[in-house]
């Protein structure tokens, strides 16, 4: 059976229910809990089969923080992720090993997340090891195609990590990713370390895995090009909240939240002579330690009304798949 049909009967490969990560801020003798850090406040999305979910906003709205709870790098503090129908949160031993094999992640940093002392190959194959797939032969020739296929030489499997460039390092990071053959990949900002000039060719290698190996995606990143380029879906954060998804060529026509249409419209035109309508934002973001109360954006909102200050926006539908997290769409429904 191919792997891109063998999802829960929902038609989901992933789905993510009110996930939610705070970090405790302890003080004094006895390390008495005094705040939490909400980095994460109660998210929700799905992943279906061979599709790219983007997930975008600025540094520190809880992006990275998602995506690692999703794949229970670390433990959430609440919520529910399904995948494949299996809840995750709730798998111990064997089954939890047996789904890790199909949920994987590339790091965003190509120089931090590669153990030094271990070689290319070493590092390709200790995922196939640690899952007991294929014999020593056949993992050492596996690791060796996967290398050629992500545009490295064999000769590489025996060379260490400072040997190689960032872009090289991060094709060696996808390569570790693809040899435990999952069916889901966190991509957690992988290009925005990188040159310019490696960026495209790193974006283009997964698209041509995606489609090659059936995979799934869910992409991070603070690059709304990039994002654009590669997702079916987007997903936007706000200080650990999603204000609005739709499909990518629906948020980029026609975005909602004032939020999304401040991003979109910092994004630099590459049309001679087009000119875009700045919406400046005023402020700084948040902290998540003392998050404001009703809507997380009201702070530096340019449309802000007095229901924003006090009451947390509902996520309304607005047909086609497209929500949004606004009291302006509560309250006219046709407001744009």
């Amino acid at each position: 059976m191919d792997r891109t049909t063998q999802t829960a009967s929902n038609g989901k490969l992933l789905e993510v229910r009110d996930l939610r990560k705070y970090f405790p801020v302890r003080r004094g003798l006895v390390s008495r809990v005094v705040a939490n850090v909400k980095a994460v406040d109660g998210i929700s999305f799905h992943i279906l089969p061979g599709e790219t979910l983007g997930l975008v906003g600025e540094s520190g709205c809880g992006k990275t923080t998602a995506g690692r709870a999703v794949l229970r790098l670390i433990e959430p503090t609440g919520g529910e992720v399904l995948f494949d129908g299996a809840p995750v949160y709730r798998l111990r031993g064997e089954e939890l090993r047996k789904i890790r094999k199909q949920m994987q992640i590339i790091f965003q940093d190509p120089y931090g997340s590669l153990n030094p002392r271990m070689t290319v190959g070493s590092i390709v194959m200790e995922g196939m090891i640690a899952h007991q797939m294929y014999p020593r032969e056949e993992r050492i020739e596996r690791a060796l195609k996967i290398l050629e296929r992500v545009g490295l030489d064999r000769v590489h499997f025996y060379r260490y990590p400072h040997e190689f460039s960032g872009g090289q390092r991060q094709r060696i990071g996808i390569a570790r990713a693809l040899a435990v053959e999952p069916r889901f990949i966190v991509c957690d900002e992988p290009v925005s370390a990188l040159d310019v000039s490696i960026q495209a060719q790193i974006i283009n290698l997964l698209t041509d895995l995606k489609e090659e190996f059936g995979l799934s995606y869910l992409f991070i990143a603070h690059d709304l090009s990039v994002v654009q380029h590669i997702s079916n879906r987007v997903a936007v954060m706000y200080l650990g909240r999603i204000v609005e998804q739709a499909s990518s060529d629906e948020l980029f026509s026609n975005p909602l939240h004032p939020y999304t249409k401040a991003l979109l419209a910092s994004v630099p035109s590459l049309e001679p002579g087009e000119k875009k309508t700045r919406r400046t934002l005023s402020g700084d973001v948040p902290s998540p330690l003392n998050p404001p109360p009703g809507c997380p954006f009201h702070t530096r909102c340019p449309e802000v009304m007095d229901i924003c200050r006090t009451e947390v926006p509902a996520t309304i539908p607005q047909g086609s798949g497209h929500t949004v997290a606004c009291h302006l769409y509560q309250i006219d429904p046709s407001h744009r």
